[in-house]
């Protein structure tokens, strides 16, 4: 039988974390990252490129809209990704990443100044291309990986690295300790290339390299991914474990799942949850801080 899901804030403070322009104080309440997904594909439905006619400006454009809009609902950080990681979806050329998302971090970046961005991408080049671009924080879903090349980049560049635990094939004899285990050898190596401790963060990977009765495992042992010492980002946000749950809905219709899973994974001590919508969930997490971290507005 799985072990109940561990609730409460982190048993100790963290040290805060400088995102570019601003401080994160762990443990004072909950971040939301807000998507901004710069692709034809995304899982999602909200991939820019589909949305938008033509490229280009337009996409730049749609972005920077897209991006006021989620600050002035609340989002703390924009994470800009130019390739889909859903199950099944093209691969991506370095060339045409870069081109996808550098205009568009060049433009959030102007026009949000105050707003930290985050890149999320798997190359090296890319990510240094959007960090020239303006991104200060990198999100790499291949964080447990054997190459360390993205690490490298974080600790020559002195920016934070969201370390995301992912397999090519979800296969384990012990699902939670291997998980574990995996974040553990990643975050070591991170620290051994350069990247300070202060500046890791560390993501479960629901949904990658994982079944849905394991991504909802994730959910149930966040106390223990807590226990690493290090800032949870949680990315639960239209997944298709929660259409499963529903019966089968489409990603446009779980946000409620989603906002659940924002709820109990602030009561599981997340810090930070990347999400799409963002309205709703920033409210869901003013809510549950006030309840979880005693955090009232």
């Amino acid at each position: 039988m799985s072990a109940p899901l561990a609730t409460g804030a982190a048993p100790s403070p963290l040290p805060p974390t400088r995102v570019g322009p601003r401080t994160f104080e762990w443990g004072s309440r909950t971040y939301v990252m807000g998507v901004v997904n710069v692709t034809p594909d995304s899982f999602s439905g909200d991939g820019l490129l589909a949305t938008v006619a033509g490229r280009g400006g337009a996409a730049v454009e749609a972005a920077v809209i897209q991006a006021r809009r989620m600050v002035e609902e609340g989002a703390d950080i924009l994470d800009v990704g130019g390739e889909s990681t859903r199950p099944g979806h093209e691969p991506v050329s370095e060339a045409e990443e870069r081109a996808r998302i550098v205009p568009v971090i060049a433009a959030i970046h102007a026009a949000l100044p105050q707003i930290p961005v985050s890149v999320d991408t798997t190359k090296t080049e890319v990510a240094a291309a959007a960090l020239d671009a303006g991104a200060v924080l990198l999100n790499d879903v291949w964080g447990v990986g054997r190459d360390d090349a993205m690490a490298r980049l974080a600790g020559e560049r002195h920016v934070p690295l969201v370390v995301m635990h992912n397999r090519e094939a979800a296969h384990y004899t012990d699902f939670v300790a291997e998980l574990l285990a995996d974040l553990r050898a990643a975050l070591d190596r991170a620290q051994k290339v350069g990247v300070p401790r202060g500046n890791l963060i560390v993501d479960p990977g629901f949904g990658f390299g994982k079944t849905p009765e394991h991504n909802l495992e994730v959910m149930r042992h966040l106390g223990e991914l807590r226990g690493l010492g290090f800032p949870v980002l949680l990315g639960t946000s239209r997944k298709s474990t929660l259409g499963r749950v529903l019966g089968g809905v489409p990603p446009e219709e779980r946000l409620e799942a989603t906002l659940a899973t924002t709820a109990l994974g602030i009561a599981g001590g997340v810090d930070i949850v990347r999400v799409h919508d963002v309205l709703a969930n920033v409210r869901a997490a003013r809510m549950s801080d006030a309840i979880v971290r005693g955090v009232f507005p």
